[in-house]
């Protein structure tokens, strides 16, 4: 199993011994040996097998607030990892020397998913998440490895852009507890110019996830100048989120730095997330919150009924924690949306980098 060539889901053969992959709306079509845009999805023997499966790209235990989650489970720890490969091509990726690889051999972690399960247990994480570069591309080993977990009770996370078929997404958010699903912009001209995607399938499986799963959704968006930070374009998209979503949508936003084939543009100025915060705030949107910066108003969560802190947050550090463990404002009584339970510590600013034992 490990480090092979696993059997892929979700294709169908065409003529001449070539396959199509059904997993995304990328579609692609593919000849003997030939391998998908995302890289690790190949056709051999005319078939398609997952060419990462049990192997990472490295594992770490950070804080949940870093995924960014800041409504599921607040102040636990969670374990992190990848694999490598991406099915959007994004200009802008933070994460590229990971994501756009085409070296397997940067994938030095071997692990099978029990082994991840059990070091998630070990280490005291509330939760395993899939994460890095996007899970949909190594949906067979991440699926796997969530049940692995939910035999141990830990809960699971996709950090993922979104980019994924109907089929394949009710088969994979099914075993996620909780999404971050990365909301690049709210404009085709933006997905297709700088992600060389589409907008409509990720509002898709936004909707879906919110719609038809127990999944806890939180959404993303990276802010980048002249890009899509426009006070009509966030107000567009803030205004989708609470037509379509609804008020209790945690949004956050977030500060983009020069990288990748974008280093030419300017990192994105504090001002500009306060601004964003506004908009969505002014839309209806109840949890709207600032990444990347220090800003304690920007991060820190309040009630939606009294407008009371209850949890402050600098960065990924929890200060005061108000919110009872049922998750209600002690002052008024509303409840907060979300998945919380009773708090201690937070796991705080921190990044261990672990190795998975094999057993």
């Amino acid at each position: 199993m490990e480090g092979s060539l696993f059997p892929a889901r979700w294709w169908h053969p065409l003529d001449e011994g070539r396959i199509q992959c059904d997993l995304c709306p990328r579609d692609c079509k593919l000849s003997e040996g030939q391998r998908g845009a995302c890289f690790v999805r190949q056709n051999v023997g005319k078939e398609m097998v997952l060419t990462t499966y049990g192997r990472s790209s490295g594992f770490c235990i950070d804080p949940i607030e870093k995924k960014p989650l800041n409504h599921f489970h607040p102040g636990s720890r969670v374990l992190s990892f990848g694999t490598a490969g991406c099915n959007l091509m994004c200009k802008f990726c933070q994460n590229w020397d990971i994501s756009k690889s085409r070296d397997m051999d940067q994938l030095l972690d071997l692990a099978a998913p029990d082994d991840i399960a059990r070091s998630a247990e070990e280490w005291g994480c509330r939760s395993v998440a899939f994460t890095y570069n996007d899970p949909v591309v190594f949906a067979e080993y991440a699926m796997d490895v969530a049940d692995a977990c939910h035999e141990r009770g830990i809960k699971t996370v996709a950090v993922t852009a979104g980019y994924i078929h109907s089929k394949p997404a009710r088969e994979f958010f099914v075993k996620m507890d909780a999404a971050n699903v990365d909301l690049k912009a709210f404009t085709e001209d933006f997905y297709f110019r700088l992600s060389v995607g589409h907008l409509q399938p990720v509002l898709d499986t936004l909707r879906y996830i919110k719609h038809e799963t127990d999944t806890w959704l939180e959404i993303t968006t990276l802010l980048i100048p002249g890009q899509n930070d426009s006070s009509e374009e966030i107000k567009a998209m803030s205004s989708w989120i609470m037509d379509v979503l609804g008020a209790d949508v945690p949004l956050h936003f977030s500060a983009f730095h020069p990288d990748y084939k974008m280093t030419d543009s300017p990192a994105t100025p504090s001002a500009t997330l306060h601004r964003a915060r506004a908009i969505a705030l002014a839309a209806g949107l109840h949890h709207v919150y600032t990444g990347n910066v220090h800003d304690l108003s920007g991060g820190s969560t309040y009630c939606p009924s009294c407008q009371a802190l209850l949890i402050e947050r600098d960065w990924y550090e929890i200060g005061a924690y108000r919110l009872t463990e049922a998750g209600h404002c002690p002052h008024c009584g509303a409840q907060v949306a979300g998945h919380f339970e009773k708090f201690s510590c937070g796991f705080g600013n921190r990044r261990t980098p672990i190795a998975i034992a094999h057993h």
